[in-house]
């Protein structure tokens, strides 16, 4: 039986996602990438509010969604139960990075005392001083969760073949990509990510430009929204602490449905 807190999360998170709120800017543009029943990668799935999109546009989708947190991954759960969508989606209680093991989940605590759950990252150690370099906080949780990568994942699990990846995982996204790259090459899925070019180079020792190198180097078109315009870009956009990019590869654009990006990679 889920605790009441859990159950108070879930049908926050169930009445928001009927309502279409909260949702991000680039989620109107999921359906110009999502056709037929693509086999989607949700990393960093919280309460699922992305998740349940991609079962709106493609009704036929299979979602395979990864969230860290014991508690989010109960509210994940419950959350895809109520929808009615549990056949689509398969809930990983699992974080993603470049190698299989386990690493703390560190959730900082805001100001306020609430827990600061969509500003959670995985680490090796607890961190000293502040938990981000970008938040105030006081303080924070340090849970374990296991790690898997998306390679090893999707090889155990028989997926033979990837067609979106949505991954929001607050600067691990380098590592979680270099354990996807045989996905990638083998792929060329459409991407929708949020780089965090602090939180890669204080917590990760990454970069940003090195995640757009990852993409680049592979082939792969980058765009942003500016506004309510999707453009074409070849490196983030610069003083932001966050922001989604697509990457789209050129081998798979005659197969996009009639849209935005459809139109921008035939420019």
């Amino acid at each position: 039986m889920a605790s009441l807190r859990v159950l108070s999360h879930a049908f926050r998170a169930w009445r928001r996602n009927l309502r279409w709120a909260k949702h991000e800017p680039e989620t109107p543009y999921l359906a110009d990438l999502l056709s037929d029943a693509p086999v989607c990668l949700h990393v960093g799935a919280s309460d699922g509010r992305h998740t349940y999109v991609m079962t709106q546009v493609a009704p036929k989708a299979r979602i395979h969604a990864f969230e860290p947190s014991a508690f989010t991954f109960e509210v994940l759960k419950l959350c895809m139960a109520w929808h009615g969508i549990k056949d689509q989606v398969t809930p990983v209680h699992a974080a993603v990075a470049e190698k299989p093991g386990e690493l703390l989940l560190v959730t900082p605590k805001k100001m306020s005392g609430r827990m600061g759950r969509a500003y959670a990252f995985v680490a090796e150690s607890a961190p000293e001083g502040a938990a981000r370099p970008d938040l105030q906080d006081k303080g924070a949780d340090l849970q374990p969760t296991p790690v898997v990568t998306l390679d090893g994942y999707c090889a155990e699990h028989g997926i033979g073949h990837v067609d979106f990846i949505r991954m929001d995982i607050e600067g691990a996204e380098l590592r979680a990509l270099e354990g996807a790259a045989g996905i990638l090459d083998r792929d060329r899925p459409h991407v929708l990510i949020e780089i965090h070019p602090t939180m890669l180079q204080a917590r990760f020792g990454g970069s940003a430009e090195a995640v757009v190198a990852l993409f680049r180097n592979r082939g792969y078109r980058m765009f942003a929204l500016n506004g309510d315009r999707l453009e074409e870009r070849t490196e983030v956009v610069p003083d932001l602490p966050w922001k989604d990019y697509f990457f789209i590869h050129p081998t798979r654009a005659a197969k996009l449905p009639d849209g935005v990006f459809k139109a921008r990679m035939a420019a």
